[in-house]
């Protein structure tokens, strides 16, 4: 059973460890608001990881079945999206963040926002399943009776490797926090914000680059 849970934690760090939009995104909250928003920017992904998994745990497959034949709105959408949140982060002022008090609603935002970001991002989505293949995870070679504990278990374990992949990248960036001036910090807002912006044009082009030749 332990071999059950290792494997659900590499699914949950190897789908976060790439720095696509939200990899971005949780740096830039980390330096302009620090390391909890950072942190619970990556968590709201680790939730939306968790919850692809199950589906996927569960033989339904409805996320990859919606992609594969909506691969077009998915990619427009998810690629609005992700500019538009690139966007506000360019405009955002991080000298403005770095002086206000962070209150439970703007906690929920940050967390929000990384949850948005993951569930429209067709590429979360399609990482997911990539993970489950490559650590060859499959819950009916299991026992039926042990399947419910063997499921809760993958999760778990996809849930804790995510976590825990954004509490370091968060705690990591942290470090270097104070070393960044207040001119610098701007800078790189304006930075993150046009990645975030130009990933997000990319995935649309993609969705009209398949309309176009389908």
């Amino acid at each position: 059973m332990l071999l059950v849970f290792l494997k659900g934690l590499i699914v949950g760090i190897g789908a976060s460890i790439p720095l696509g939009p939200l990899g971005v995104l949780c740096i830039q909250k980390t330096l302009s608001k620090g390391r909890i928003s950072g942190f619970l920017t990556g968590l709201g992904a680790s939730v939306t990881d968790t919850i692809y998994s199950a589906i996927s745990i569960m033989g339904l497959f409805l996320i990859d079945s919606f992609v594969n034949h909506h691969q077009i709105l998915v990619f427009i959408v998810g690629g609005l999206v992700i500019s538009m949140i690139g966007v506000k982060v360019y405009f955002t002022n991080p000298v403005k963040q770095i002086r206000q008090k962070n209150n439970n609603g703007k906690r929920f935002q940050d967390f929000f926002e990384g949850l948005i970001m993951t569930i429209t991002n067709p590429g979360s989505i399609l990482l997911i399943f990539a993970m489950f293949a490559l650590v060859r995870l499959n819950i009916s070679d299991y026992p039926a009776k042990n399947a419910p504990f063997v499921s809760h278990l993958v999760l778990w374990g996809i849930f804790i490797g995510s976590a825990l992949w954004w509490f370091s990248l968060s705690t990591l960036i942290n470090i270097f926090r104070k070393k960044f001036r207040l001119r610098q910090l701007i800078i790189l807002n304006r930075i993150a914000g046009a990645v975030i912006f130009a990933l997000g044009i990319i995935s649309m082009a993609e969705g009209v680059f398949k309309m176009l030749v389908k």
